[in-house]
This record gives structure tokens, sequence and C-alpha cells, in this order.
């Protein structure tokens, strides 16, 4: 498998204040997600990323986000045998909470 690309919240904040397009898309629960996502972020949850892949352009840098960067990991390591490259936000809403 290759390595998956990492995103730090420092360079997705300096990214997004550009006003660059990304896609994000916040891995948590329902419960979780409830106390707040970054501004633009999709929600789907991990459970429902199967489902969901076709929906997903294989040609867009796609970040995914978790609470602390494990499970967006995972789903990036899942995505990879369709063809689709997700970034993970290291250390994921914990350190983005962090760096505001």
């Amino acid at each position: 498998m290759n390595e998956i690309p990492q995103i730090t919240p420092q360079e997705l904040r300096k990214r997004l204040a550009s006003g660059e397009e990304l896609l994000l898309i916040d891995v948590r629960e329902d419960d979780e997600v409830a106390f707040g996502m970054i501004p633009g972020a999709q929600h789907i949850p991990m459970g429902q990323i199967p489902q969901q892949t076709e929906q997903l352009p294989a040609d867009t840098e796609i970040i995914f986000i978790c609470r602390s960067g494990s499970r967006s990991q995972r789903v990036c390591e899942y995505l990879q045998q369709f063809g689709i490259t997700g970034s993970n936000l290291s250390g994921g809403m914990i350190e983005w909470d962090e760096t505001e």
C-alpha cells in the first residue's frame, strides 16, 4: 500500500484561507460532529463510506477528518483500493481545535 498523504491542521487552515477548493469529509459519528465541524466539510460517517465510494471524485483532492486522525487514516487506506487518494488530517479535530 502507498503511504497515505498527511496534512497538518496549520497547513489546512492556510490552504482554506487562501481560497483553495478542497473536498473535506468528516468521518466522525453524528454525536461527535454535533460539537462542530470544519466549515465547508461534508459529513459521511466512517461506516457509510463503502456505500458512498462511487460518489467520491477520483480526480479531486479529498481530505478526511476524524477526532484524532486514526479513523480517517483507515478510510484513506480503504479507499486506495478504489483508486481514490485521500489525505489524512493528522491529529484530527483535536489538533485542529488547538491551532485556532
